[in-house]
């Protein structure tokens, strides 16, 4: 019996492919396999195997150290993990001890930018079988599976945007290392101002060719390739996918353009907004659903009444706004996220909906016997963990659901509404989140501890810093 096998770890669909995987783990093609998990900042972490122990760890799994949950954005380690407990009150955490990571055989494929390597995306668990609580897609699965008691799915299509900036010098010197080391030097491959222009696309093809081929080698559902707003700004679009397949969309994607970039002399950045002349701020526009399970049918189209959405669309509405302020942290999870809410800036600023406005919060597109009605959120950064975004979006959603929220009028001056204001830092983002009894209840006081711990760790760094700004405004005046 195997580690996969003595805890029931898999579906039959998860055996069937790894029979599969099995097949394709062939030494005349493959050389090696990463086994990555993403972390607590969706953040891919992981080892790389030769293709015989990949098969090995397929049903036997692969150990890693449990510091890597321990871990801010600056790859510091935050807890006190050698103390009792290891500083998240479970005894196997303690001493830096191992978890094993379990693929998902259903992940498997093959990186058309690195030869001969596969990838599979793992899930971590304790020595005894149990999920490890801190490990953001385990978590999300469990949500998927409240949702499924329902006979409901969640639907989720992806906007996403980014930068590409050219990379003139990594910055490789020995006094550049550190945690975290000094970012690249860079330079723009378009100016900016010219949304959507073809011009500007030709302009910005040739690195925008390679993402797509590459994109669409790995099986992404690729819609659009779009150039944005700003300077070296661009965006993809994706087609909706169910369940826990946008999320593991959002992070291989992520990794994937990184590392092509990377590979080509071009640097990405999913930062929100990068300290760069005439930037613009990127966003994650999150298009999300519930469909029945049984038929198909999209859950949020009505079929009574001019509303533009079902009851239970309605009451999902109101509560992602309702639970708005809380799930900040999750939609906007780093310092610099913040820097985007700008009143008048085609970003939210508080917490209203509207039909069809680029202004609200939550854009409700479709209505009757438009089966591809939705809720567009637009308050999330390209830097948000993913399974963390969508699964507070499904409980908050539920939650309004199941209470009736109310979501109030459509608010067609989004910027001059009478309602809840979002988080203008991530401190008052985090905050909110701590002391909010619906999310602590729904996810555990255990995680909201761990997860605001980690985000009060890089605020501490980040007052810490003097800046520029510090500098410049008092230094000479004073």
């Amino acid at each position: 019996m195997t580690f996969v096998q003595d805890h029931g770890l898999w579906t039959a669909a998860q055996a069937d492919a790894a029979r599969e995987v099995r097949e394709r783990c062939d030494p005349d093609r493959i050389d090696t396999v990463r086994l990555s998990f993403p972390d607590q900042h969706g953040i891919l972490r992981g080892k790389t195997l030769v293709v015989s122990e990949a098969v090995k760890a397929l049903t036997g799994g692969c150990a890693i150290t449990t510091t890597m949950l321990a871990k801010d954005t600056s790859h510091r380690t935050v807890f006190p993990v050698f103390s009792a407990g290891g500083g998240f009150g479970m005894r196997e955490m303690e001493g830096a001890a191992d978890v094993l990571m379990v693929p998902d055989p259903t992940t498997f494929r093959t990186l058309p930018w690195a030869p001969r390597t596969g990838w599979l995306l793992c899930d971590l668990y304790f020595r005894d079988g149990r999920p490890v609580p801190f490990a953001t897609r385990g978590l999300y699965r469990s949500v998927l599976e409240k949702l499924s008691e329902r006979s409901l799915d969640y639907v989720a299509g992806l906007e996403v945007e980014f930068h590409v900036f050219k990379l003139d010098d990594p910055r490789m010197a020995p006094a550049d290392a550190g945690q975290p080391g000094a970012p690249p030097s860079v330079s723009l491959i378009s100016h900016g101002y010219q949304y959507l222009t073809e011009q500007r696309y030709d302009q910005v093809e040739p690195v925008l060719e390679i993402l797509r081929k590459d994109i669409l080698a790995l099986g992404l559902p690729l819609r659009s390739i779009e150039v944005e707003y700003g300077p070296s700004q661009c965006e993809f679009t994706f087609q909706p996918t169910a369940g826990a397949v946008p999320a593991d969309l959002m992070v291989l994607f992520r990794s994937a353009v990184k590392q092509i970039c990377r590979r080509h002399g071009y640097h990405a950045t999913f930062m929100c907004r990068p300290r760069i002349p005439n930037v613009v701020s990127s966003g994650w526009h999150l298009h999300q659903s519930l469909r029945d399970a049984r038929t198909g049918a999209n859950a949020f189209v009505p079929t009574d009444g001019p509303g533009p959405l079902s009851a239970l669309g309605t009451g999902f509405l109101g509560g992602l706004l309702t639970h708005a302020r809380a799930s900040s942290v999750f939609t906007t999870p780093t310092i610099n996220g913040y820097k985007r809410y700008r009143s008048y800036s085609l970003a939210p600023d508080r917490a209203v909906w509207g039909c069809d406005n680029r202004g609200v919060m939550i854009r409700v597109l479709g209505g009757p016997g438009d089966p591809a009605t939705r809720l567009e959120n637009r308050v999330g950064e390209p830097a948000a963990n993913p399974y963390l975004y969508m699964a507070a979006q499904i409980l908050a959603g539920l939650d309004g659901a199941d209470r009736r929220l109310d979501p109030g009028p459509s608010a067609d001056t989004p910027y001059e509404a009478e309602a809840a204001l979002l988080p203008t830092s991530l401190r008052e983002a985090v905050f909110a989140l701590r002391e909010d009894p619906f999310f602590r209840t729904a996810l555990g006081d255990s995680f909201v501890d761990y997860y605001t711990h980690i985000k009060n760790a890089e605020i501490e760094r980040f007052q810490a810093e003097v800046t520029e700004w510090e500098q410049r405004e008092y230094f000479e005046i004073f």
